[in-house]
């Protein structure tokens, strides 16, 4: 009797010890994020209703960061990828320079700021200064442009997320707000008879969803505002203010993202 029952006891040990190894862990290292999300390599995977497994807006950027131009979403930035593996189709995605000079330049229609006036680009973030000639090799800053590589692999591309504001700030609405129309659009300025124009675009088209000019302001970190129109979409939508007229059209600009 004893035997037997030693017997039995060794036979379930083994059972129980095949059981645990089989089990799949549910702590730790357990995957949680959709194989279909592409979020980047230094930050977790985005949540909250906009994250999609489709690969949305929500799904390309780390935090709140808003994607302005040129990919609207994870599926663009998938297509371009394949298009530059096998053709080298568009290089200039991978330039953090270039891609904001060709954001003012082709999405914002600012033809005459045509070059980089700073650059600090630190991995997959970059802060990038556009601007224009002044007098002989002088040349003025019109903003700084903040991007984010987005994707992964070697050949993730850059995506404009927003401006760094100095002397002419938007703070209302603020950046990642959901917003309707028409939207207050205010901040605050320094400067000397500037006139202010507010433009509303969409990440796929350079025309206008909406636009308001302009507001006359001027003076030291003086307040302006306006109330804009603009066709509500789908997507994520670029509010860019703008100043000038002294030396070029456009001698300043600001923007912020926002969704309809």
């Amino acid at each position: 009797m004893r035997r037997a029952a030693t017997i039995v006891m060794l036979v379930l040990g083994a059972a129980l010890t095949a059981c645990t190894t089989d089990d799949p862990p549910k702590t730790g290292t357990a995957r949680t994020t959709p194989a279909s999300t592409e979020p980047t390599s230094a930050s977790p995977a985005p949540t909250g209703p906009a994250a999609t497994a489709s690969g949305g807006p929500a799904a390309m950027l780390p935090g709140r960061h808003q994607p302005l131009w040129p990919f609207a979403d994870a599926a663009q930035v998938r297509t371009w990828q394949r298009s530059y593996r096998t053709a080298g189709t568009a290089a200039w995605h991978l330039d953090a320079e270039r891609t904001a000079l060709r954001f003012t330049r082709d999405h914002l229609g600012f033809t005459e700021i045509d070059r980089v006036t700073s650059r600090d680009v630190k991995g997959r973030d970059a802060h990038i200064g556009v601007g224009y000639r002044t007098e002989g090799s002088r040349t003025g800053t019109a903003a700084v442009l903040h991007l984010i590589r987005t994707g992964e692999g070697g050949d993730a591309p850059w995506e404009v997320v927003g401006s760094d504001d100095t002397t002419l700030q938007v703070l209302s609405p603020a950046y990642a707000s959901r917003v309707t129309s028409p939207m207050t659009v205010g901040g605050r300025i320094t400067g000397v008879d500037e006139s202010v124009r507010v433009t509303v675009l969409g990440v796929g088209s350079t025309e206008p969803v909406g636009e308001y000019c302009c507001v006359t302001a001027g003076g030291e970190d003086s307040p302006w505002s306006a109330k804009v129109a603009f066709e509500p979409g789908g997507g994520v939508l670029t509010v860019v203010v703008s100043t000038g007229g002294h030396l070029k059209e456009v001698e300043r600009f600001a923007l912020t993202g926002v969704r309809p």
